[in-house]
């Protein structure tokens, strides 16, 4: 589960010494797009095993301190400055809430009744919610019927994931109410973003890392107001926290523009289908979660139709590709 992030408004900085016009990427893009997927689809793990130890604001606090820490540094070696405009800061501000501080905060409420299973695959709506606000929101997104067609059978999807026909298999309603609001919160602040910071002539890394701090200072106000302090700091969670924050905040970041640099949005954001597989993999495989037919079926239903969605005619833009890849490719 990424950390969601401001479209690229231009290229980040080349600091690699004059030489040939490109520069060799020490690993291939296939094993850092595999490296993604991995870190991503465990994030919804890592939740449920911080929540064990910790508060789920608390959680969120962590998570968002340590990706910030790995930002931070990034911005550091690259010589990366944050932003002077206040406009700016006033809209990351607003993009923080949205696309990290609500999101992270509802996923780690929502694993304290759901599996993180269950969480992972609600993650996958975030494609067909976007779908559905862009028609209303940006005006240059047009339906086609193979994109209404995906919409449709995305939720098609998601209602057999929850099993409508049998009282949604006995679920949390609050639960997975709050996973799905959270992958709701996405395309809200992805459509956000693209309306106010679009263009402003600040690299990505720049504002995500501006983002992040945000988030971290938003929850700083949180975490007191409606938690206590830990007594100790348990070891298996605590980890798992930082691993969440470094890893699936912070890294995953950075290998994800890295691969929008490299081979597109177009491809880069085809992570987004490989999230809840792993998620349910871990989730079964390392914490005993119980899966139903129903999941798995409901899963690859949602999946196809979030690739619908995504589906473009030929000649299009391609802007709310840009969108969806930088910004979630949601993950998480």
């Amino acid at each position: 589960m990424s950390a969601p992030a401001p479209p690229r408004s231009r290229p980040l900085p080349d600091t690699s010494p004059p030489g040939p016009p490109t520069r060799r990427r020490t690993l291939d893009w296939r094993v850092r797009f595999a490296a993604l997927s991995l870190i991503w689809g465990f994030s919804f793990l890592l939740i449920k095993v911080g929540t064990g130890g910790y508060a789920p604001f608390q959680v969120t606090f962590g998570r968002l301190l340590s990706g910030t820490a790995v930002l931070a540094v990034a911005m550091a070696v690259r010589r990366e400055r944050p932003p002077r405009s206040v406009r700016i800061w006033g809209h990351l501000f607003v993009a923080a809430f949205l696309l990290n501080a609500l999101p992270f905060s509802l996923f780690a409420y929502a694993e304290l009744t759901i599996p993180s299973t269950l969480a992972g695959i609600c993650n996958a709506t975030s494609p067909l919610w976007g779908m559905a606000l862009s028609l209303v929101a940006l005006s240059e997104d047009r339906p086609t019927r193979r994109r209404v067609a995906g919409l449709g059978l995305g939720f098609i999807g998601v209602l057999t994931v929850l099993g409508a026909w049998q009282g949604f298999s006995g679920l949390d309603t609050t639960g997975t109410a709050m996973a799905l609001l959270a992958s709701l919160s996405y395309p809200v602040g992805w459509i956000y973003v693209r309306r106010t910071l679009a263009g402003t002539g600040t690299s990505t890394l720049t504002l995500t890392g501006s983002q992040l701090l945000l988030a971290t200072m938003q929850l700083a106000l949180v975490v007191p107001a409606f938690t206590t302090a830990p007594g100790h700091f348990p070891l298996i969670p605590t980890l798992a926290v930082v691993a969440l924050g470094a890893l699936g905040t912070g890294l995953a970041v950075l290998l994800q523009y890295g691969l929008v640099d490299e081979v597109g949005p177009t491809t880069a954001q085809m992570v987004t289908y490989f999230i809840p597989v792993i998620a349910t993999a871990a989730g079964v495989t390392l914490l005993g979660e119980p899966l139903s037919w129903n999941t798995p079926v409901g899963a690859l239903v949602v999946l196809a139709g979030a690739a619908l969605t995504q589906s473009r005619a030929r000649g299009s833009t391609g802007a709310s590709r840009r969108i969806t890849g930088a910004g979630r490719v949601s993950r998480n």
